[in-house]
């Protein structure tokens, strides 16, 4: 497995994924992924197996420890040299699940974030996820304010 920074040519790849990944409220559509893509490419990384690429996880970064729902739909609110990294997504296909991809990536974005002076990483997630992110340094911080998907979600933060 290589990981590596995405791509322009992998963008199509990355909705597809996308799709698989998410419930349809939750996941990005192709006009997101590629605002987001054109608004800070230097967050986006992905997991390529045998020249095909099987996973990504993508942020902005932002100035507060918070991911709020307007950061998913304003590529404007994104701060390149913010204090924070943010985890929109962390996309497996799931042929390549359990196969510690999507640690790969996280670790990846994490010591990213690090290496460019960031305060910490911050994501949402759900109940049955917080455990996992646990394992990586994330603490809860309660119940998130975010509806995203009509969803309930739990604010992490990861601070360095």
């Amino acid at each position: 497995m290589i990981l590596r920074p995405a791509k322009e040519n992998d963008v199509p790849a990355l909705i597809e994924i996308e799709r698989v990944c998410f419930p349809a409220a939750e996941a990005a559509g192709e006009a997101q992924i590629r605002a987001r893509f054109a608004a800070f490419p230097e967050n986006f990384f992905v997991a390529e197996e045998d020249g095909t690429v099987v996973g990504f996880v993508n942020g902005c970064t932002t100035d507060a420890p918070a991911l709020p729902d307007a950061l998913y739909h304003d590529t404007g609110l994104h701060r390149p040299g913010g204090a924070y990294q943010t985890v929109f997504g962390l996309d497996v296909l799931p042929a390549f699940r359990r196969r510690g991809v999507a640690a790969a990536l996280l670790n990846r974005l994490i010591d990213t974030a690090r290496a460019r002076g960031c305060r910490g990483v911050v994501l949402t997630c759900k109940d049955r996820l917080k455990p996992y992110y646990e394992k990586f340094g994330f603490v809860c911080q309660g119940v998130s304010a975010s509806t995203h998907g009509g969803a309930a979600w739990n604010d992490m933060l990861l601070r360095f």
